[in-house]
């Protein structure tokens, strides 16, 4: 797996990677230890490095989306795969090999 991160796109993967996986750290280990183990600030830092990374993630996003010139469908499609567990790294094969617009 590789990011050129001369790319927008690049950029825009390894993000959505990184997002992706502080999203199942905070779903699957975090929660669980706030919620069943009774340890209340075990979502504190990764919920806020997820918030941050999510928000870097739409950002880059719309970069990539005006440069690329993504249809809108495609774009929501990366927005909605990003809010499904393991759904970056899914939408990810699918870009890939995605060339900007000239």
């Amino acid at each position: 797996m590789s990011f050129p991160l001369n790319t927008s796109l690049g950029r825009f993967r390894l993000i959505a990677f990184i997002e992706g996986i502080s999203y199942l750290i905070l779903l699957f280990i975090a929660m669980p230890m706030k919620y069943l183990g009774g340890m209340e600030k075990a979502v504190r830092y990764p919920g806020m490095a997820h918030g941050v990374l999510f928000v870097l993630f739409a950002f880059l996003l719309l970069q990539v989306w005006v440069e690329y010139r993504w249809s809108f469908k495609k774009a929501a499609a990366a927005f909605f795969w990003s809010l499904i567990p393991f759904g970056s790294f899914y939408f990810d094969k699918k870009i890939a090999n995605d060339k900007p617009a000239r």
